[in-house]
């Protein structure tokens, strides 16, 4: 089966074509530019490094959140059109599942950290056990110190937050933070594609047109509002 997944959660840029347990082509791009201005180019540019087109793809894959409001609305809308226009289905994958997974590997206790803003951070837990990526609480925001509180074993971190955060992580933590290589900071869409058939999202699809960002936190627009409200 081949799955298009793409993510523009961050800063980052990424779109990958997987055919069941084989990569055919990814790219990432980082910079602080809007993603509608590069995300079909590089939607483009995989295809046919992968010798395919959009058509041929079986399903399509994508990061809902949480993370950027205006990235993942872009993300969110490119994969919507593709599979509306298509006919073929979409999931929608956690921010923070996805970069979980990119140290899913690990015996330890693992610990994504996204860029909150606000001196805040997304946070979750998981575990690798029997070869499947399992959800060890939920998703919330709060300050770093609070995300790693309670932490009483070895732990693996990872994501944009970690490096804003590292030296707070080992002084709550000491001898028992632990750190992803630098190249898993950066969510890879192969990750998400890959996570899509999970067990996480085994024979998971979504409603196309019910598919929106799950921001765990208010835009600050709506949060204005309602105070003015």
């Amino acid at each position: 089966m081949k799955t298009l997944a793409l993510d523009t959660a961050t800063q980052s840029c990424s779109v990958a074509i997987i055919d069941d347990g084989s990569l055919l082509a990814e790219l990432t791009r980082v910079d602080n530019k809007t993603h509608s201005r590069h995300l079909m180019d590089i939607i483009n540019i995989v295809c046919n490094l992968a010798d395919l087109k959009a058509e041929n793809v079986d399903r399509f894959a994508v990061t809902i959140g949480p993370g950027s409001f205006t990235g993942l609305r872009i993300g969110i809308s490119t994969i919507k059109g593709l599979a509306f226009s298509l006919g073929k289905p979409v999931v929608g994958v956690s921010s923070l599942d996805a970069l979980a997974w990119q140290s899913a590997q690990s015996a330890y206790l693992i610990c994504p950290l996204m860029d909150a803003r606000k001196k805040e951070v997304y946070a979750c837990r998981y575990r690798f056990k029997d070869n499947e990526l399992k959800k060890d609480g939920t998703e919330k925001v709060a300050s770093p110190v609070e995300a790693v509180r309670g932490i009483r074993e070895p732990s693996i971190f990872v994501g944009n937050a970690v490096l804003m955060y590292r030296d707070h992580i080992s002084a709550e933590l000491g001898e028992l933070a632990h750190f992803a290589a630098w190249g898993q900071h950066t969510i890879r869409a192969s990750s998400v594609a890959w996570l899509s058939m999970s067990g996480l999202y085994r024979q998971q699809s979504d409603d196309v047109a019910l598919l929106v960002p799950k921001y765990i936190r208010k835009p600050d627009a709506e949060v204005k509002a309602g105070a003015n409200g």
